[in-house]
């Protein structure tokens, strides 16, 4: 089994809608290229960083218009959706001591924390899609060497209560109450 399968296939979904999606990703995954941007429907990874101030750190998406997680998609070749999180990760904040944080979800050392489908707005030069995000918990020891890729996406560590206050993606707030249990736990 291919390992976006079998990562798809031990995560346990925790309501109807995560089940639904999570079905939707299997079929994807299934097919010829799961990370693929020409499909309408395709994998990102992304990642709710954590430190040990039990913060969490949200970015200014500007084509989304929300405060949400860091992530994106594979580059080509890419295929392990938590090395694309620690990727894209560590491009998007400047940290480069990010770990899983281990057993976020109780699927294995770096399992996901929740999987959903995210709809993306159209851009110039690319039709509205659908993302079947795979979200994961990485764990910084340096919240302060934080820098953004660019002047448009702004990063803000944060409360989990400010965090959920100020994200207007009712899937993100689900990530973060999943993400402060994790932390928690």
């Amino acid at each position: 089994m291919a390992m976006l399968e079998q990562l798809l296939a031990n995560h346990r979904p925790r309501t109807e809608e995560e089940r639904a999606d999570l079905a939707r990703m299997v079929e994807v995954a299934d097919g010829p290229d799961p990370w693929t941007r020409a499909s309408a429907l395709h994998c990102t990874a992304s990642a709710f960083i954590v430190d040990g101030a039990g913060r969490v750190l949200l970015r200014w998406h500007e084509r989304q218009q929300a405060w949400i997680q860091v992530g994106g998609h594979g580059d080509p070749g890419e295929t392990d959706a938590l090395a694309i999180a620690l990727r894209e990760g560590a491009e998007e904040t400047g940290l480069d001591d990010l770990r899983p944080l281990p057993a976020a979800a109780g699927t294995g050392p770096a399992g996901p924390v929740h999987v959903v489908i995210v709809p993306v707005p159209a851009a110039k030069g690319e039709p509205a899609h659908e993302h079947a995000d795979i979200r994961f918990v990485l764990r910084t020891d340096s919240p302060d060497r934080i820098r953004p890729e660019d002047d448009r996406a702004e990063l803000r560590w944060l409360s989990f209560d400010e965090a959920r206050r100020l994200t207007t993606e009712a899937n993100v707030r689900e990530s973060l109450d999943r993400v402060e249990t994790a932390v928690a736990g």
